[in-house]
């Protein structure tokens, strides 16, 4: 008898919504809230969780946050929390798709952070 066992990791969403102003980027953004875990499976059938991690990724620029277990565990069973920055540990910064690459045109002022070649109000060439 052959037995198919192997270990793991998953990602699975937690049901969680927050309108914030980012600290990073400065534009609102969403909280989205996820758990990372490692499982014992057999015969493709987890069986054992453990090591779970939960983090926060904001929607805005991208940037990861690991979030207190306590805190997690009460998302992860359903409970109504609110999460608040002292929950926070900043793991990784992010950014605004973007952000970097505005362009003015000189002819009529108009901005844009679209890859055009010409601006799409006057027809001027960006330069």
């Amino acid at each position: 008898m052959f037995f198919i066992m192997g270990i793991s990791q998953g990602k699975k969403k937690l049901d969680y919504s927050k309108t914030v102003i980012c600290n990073q980027c400065g534009s609102y953004g969403r909280y989205e809230v996820f758990m990372l875990y490692s499982y014992l499976s057999l015969f493709f059938i987890p069986l054992f969780k453990w090591n779970r991690r939960y983090y926060v990724q904001m929607s805005c620029c991208n940037t990861v946050y690991e979030l207190d277990p306590e805190t997690g565990r009460s998302l992860f069973a359903g409970k109504q929390v609110d999460i608040r920055e002292s929950d926070l540990t900043l793991i990784q910064t992010g950014r605004r798709e973007n952000s970097w690459s505005k362009k003015r045109c000189s002819a009529c002022g108009y901005e844009t952070t679209e890859d055009f070649e010409f601006c799409p109000k006057c027809g001027s060439r960006f330069e």
